[in-house]
């Protein structure tokens, strides 16, 4: 059955959140606000129900074309390119928003929708499935995948090997290049013998743990080194941009005079790039951890290998907290206050978990200075945010 309803906002996840007559909450993937949309119900339940566009009966003027043909052709790969770049960031803007206020019962809270970043040719790691031994990408809603002939956010040195590289009898592969050094890696899962990939690319088994490798990234003015097992954000101008809006949040801490603690510090990015001479960092990523002392140890930083949840705190002056979607969780949020520092800068890749997050650290005793995203993913739903708490003023 085919229905017309009015779209009120965008919320986490991406859907447009219209309402029925009755009242009951219908998410439909697609809408934008301010649309009317004629939908068809995909999955009902009593009090919500989760639905597709069928026609658009009154656009938004933000709606536009998708510029993608792989998404025209049927790659799932990115939901927000129907509306035009400059909605996307108010859509952010707006989740973010609408889950501090609904989720975290924090209202009133300044949001800056921070840099702008290229939407196109900058994403230097892809995920992929394998079909018909070449990568690609789950069409919507779908097991199916859909092999990639191009990708209209892929960095070129990306997008080369989706084009050119073949990978029988693999499951997985990972495309993982280094932007600013030309370096270029394929983490693959499954068999590796007959995987064709240009010359200068090194072929990583994923499901191996004798099989390694890494590539360098320059961000700011430090180089990287990032293992075939270790995270990294997709795109250097967005990590720049990332340690930019740290700094930010710290607004009033000192990298050269105040103890740093860096938890879930990844290879180190943040504890490098604020140039932090007094640092700890915690990260339970063997690989992680390894190449975090080899790109802090001109700044002589500790390395913790330790899940942070069994991390005893220790006194800082700030902490950078970067977890995983899940968010800090109640560990997490006691290892932070644990280390009493007075400035915290959060950083979040889910609106939701974020909002947990800052009641909990708001609930600690601190407060909620503002929130900057940061675009990584352009032409996704993918919320970016980093958040500045201070410790509250005691009575």
């Amino acid at each position: 059955m085919v229905e017309q309803l009015e779209v009120e906002r965008t919320v986490a996840g991406g859907a447009g959140l219209a309402r029925e007559p009755e009242g009951r909450v219908v998410l439909v993937e697609g809408a934008l606000p301010g649309e009317r949309v004629a939908v068809r119900i995909t999955r009902s339940r009593p009090r919500m129900a989760e639905a597709e566009v069928a026609s658009v009966v009154s656009p938004s003027p933000g709606r536009t074309d998708p510029p993608c043909p792989e998404l025209r052709a049927g790659c799932g790969g990115c939901d927000f390119q129907h509306a035009t770049p400059s909605l996307q960031r108010d859509l952010k803007v707006g989740i973010v928003r609408d889950a501090l206020a609904r989720i975290g019962r924090l209202r009133d809270v300044p949001i800056d929708p921070g840099e702008h970043l290229p939407s196109e040719d900058h994403r230097t790691v892809l995920r992929c499935g394998v079909v018909d031994g070449r990568a690609g990408l789950h069409e919507r809603r779908s097991s199916r995948l859909h092999p990639l002939g191009g990708c209209l956010v892929a960095h070129p040195l990306v997008e080369e090997v989706l084009r050119e590289g073949r990978f029988p009898g693999a499951e997985e592969v990972t495309i993982r290049v280094g932007a600013r050094t030309g370096e270029r890696m394929v983490v693959v899962t499954g068999e590796v013998r007959d995987v064709e990939v240009p010359g200068d690319v090194v072929v990583v088994r994923g499901d191996d743990p004798a099989s390694d490798g890494w590539i360098h990234e320059v961000v700011g003015r430090r180089r990287f080194r990032i293992s075939a097992r270790s995270f990294f954000q997709a795109r250097p101008d967005g990590a720049e941009a990332l340690v930019r809006a740290v700094g930010r949040a710290l607004d009033g801490f000192d990298p050269a005079a105040g103890r740093l603690a860096d938890l879930y510090g990844g290879v180190g990015l943040f504890a490098a790039g604020l140039g932090a001479r007094d640092a700890v960092v915690v990260e339970r990523s063997p690989s992680a951890a390894a190449d975090a002392r080899v790109n802090l140890a001109e700044l002589g930083a500790e390395v913790v290998e330790r899940n942070v949840r069994r991390w005893r705190p220790r006194p800082a002056d700030a902490v950078v907290a970067d977890p995983a979607r899940a968010g800090l969780g109640p560990d997490g949020v006691r290892a932070v206050v644990g280390t009493g520092a007075e400035r915290v800068a959060l950083v979040s890749c889910d609106a939701a978990s974020l909002a947990r997050d800052a009641r909990a650290l708001v609930d600690a005793g601190y407060r909620l200075t503002g929130v900057e995203l940061v675009d990584m993913f352009p032409h996704t739903h993918h919320v970016e945010a980093v958040s500045g708490f201070t410790r509250a003023e005691r009575p």
